[in-house]
């Protein structure tokens, strides 16, 4: 009830009263043109619908004028899209002809309703407009004056049903389709996995980079050597300016920037790691076994990430300790291995950080494995990526 009476001073109202004339117009050309046949109309719709831009056009003006609080939302029930199937096709044609019968009652409401009210009027002023009005009965002039406001409210509320009618037809009708949801859950889907992405980006380059730089830091501090101090900065130098430029692509990709992003580094460029974690201090022992230039793109920029976030851990919790990293690649999978020796003052290293989680997804994302735990005396990080079927 609250609603009804609120309903006059809504725009939605209005914006929906005028989304129900606009079909008239067809109407009343066809009653210009040819006074019979009132019906005709809806046979010179038919053909429309099956033209699939028109559910397009359709669909965007039902967005705008039934539901105008949020014309660019996705969500309101309400399809901006051509028909890609015939299923689309036929709901088109069903909501054209559905259209023009609620628009064909509201408008003659919207006129005969009005002109009651102009008659009562006219009666209660004791100025009758034509000898035979069109009310069934005629009433006293004092009873024609307290009716005469009672076809207004009549309309609104004709209006107001009617439009809420015509709305749920059009989520009905105009509705997504099944492939038009399950293309829209996939695209939501892969919006979800690109933004843990990069997250997980974020984490592995950035903390990467700050934890190069604490160690150099710490360790020119107390060397206490020129020299030294001298290529700790150099170090701490390099691992900014890659720090940014991970963290500039990172941004475009969040700004949905038109400017391509920079190139996510690969396996390729391993040696950018080593080179790091030797600077810092660690005694670095790696092997690095068969062409990794050549390596799939998803593996190889994984692989990469995980080789990263693995020496981060150890530069992190152990300082800078002999580190061995093997890297293999076969024809049916990566092999990739980072071990260090545990400081005496720690038994263990926690293995329940995000970056090791993030180690251990990367991996099954890809189809392989990942396992990060205690080996020996020592912590290890070891991923089998597989290679056939990301080929």
């Amino acid at each position: 009830m609250i609603r009804m009476l609120r309903a006059p001073l809504r725009p939605v109202t209005y914006s929906r009263w005028l989304h129900l004339c606009v079909p008239v117009l067809l109407l009343a050309l066809w009653m210009f043109i040819h006074r019979t046949s009132p019906w005709m109309p809806l046979l010179i719709v038919m053909p429309f619908g099956f033209v699939p831009w028109v559910r397009l056009a359709e669909g965007l003006q039902a967005r705008f004028l039934l539901t105008p609080q949020n014309p660019e939302v996705e969500d309101d029930g309400i399809s901006a899209r051509p028909s890609a199937h015939w299923g689309d096709r036929w709901r088109t044609v069903l909501w054209l002809e559905i259209r023009l019968l609620v628009s064909g009652a509201a408008m003659y409401a919207t006129v005969t309703l009005p002109v009651l009210s102009v008659e009562l009027i006219a009666l209660a002023l004791g100025r009758p407009l034509t000898a035979d009005p069109a009310l069934p009965l005629t009433p006293a002039p004092w009873a024609a004056a307290l009716l005469a406001p009672v076809p207004l409210v009549v309309l609104i509320l004709v209006v107001v049903v009617l439009g809420e009618l015509i709305t749920a037809i059009a989520r009905r009708l105009l509705g997504p389709s099944a492939a038009e949801r399950l293309t829209a859950l996939e695209a939501r889907t892969e919006q979800l996995l690109e933004r843990t992405r990069i997250a997980r980006e974020l984490h592995d380059s950035i903390g990467h980079a700050l934890t190069v730089a604490v160690v150099q830091a710490g360790a020119a501090r107390t060397a206490g050597d020129p020299e030294f101090t001298d290529r700790a900065l150099s170090a701490i130098e390099e691992t900014g300016r890659a720090a940014l430029e991970d963290l500039e692509r990172v941004l475009l990709v969040l700004r949905e920037s038109p400017q391509t992003p920079s190139q996510r580094p690969t396996l390729a460029e391993a040696d950018r790691l080593l080179e790091s974690a030797r600077a810092s201090g660690a005694a670095v022992d790696a092997r690095l076994v068969g062409p990794l230039e050549k390596l799939p793109g998803p593996v190889t920029r994984e692989g990469y990430r995980i080789l990263q976030e693995a020496l981060t851990n150890v530069l992190r919790h152990c300082g800078p300790v002999p580190v061995r990293v093997r890297v293999e690649m076969t024809p049916r999978r990566l092999l990739l291995e980072v071990t260090n020796p545990l400081p005496t003052r720690m038994a263990v290293m926690t293995g329940g950080g995000s970056g090791l989680r993030g180690i251990r997804e990367r991996a099954a994302l890809l189809g392989g494995q990942a396992e990060t735990g205690p080996h020996g005396e020592g912590w290890r990080v070891r991923a089998r990526l597989p290679l056939e079927r990301i080929r």
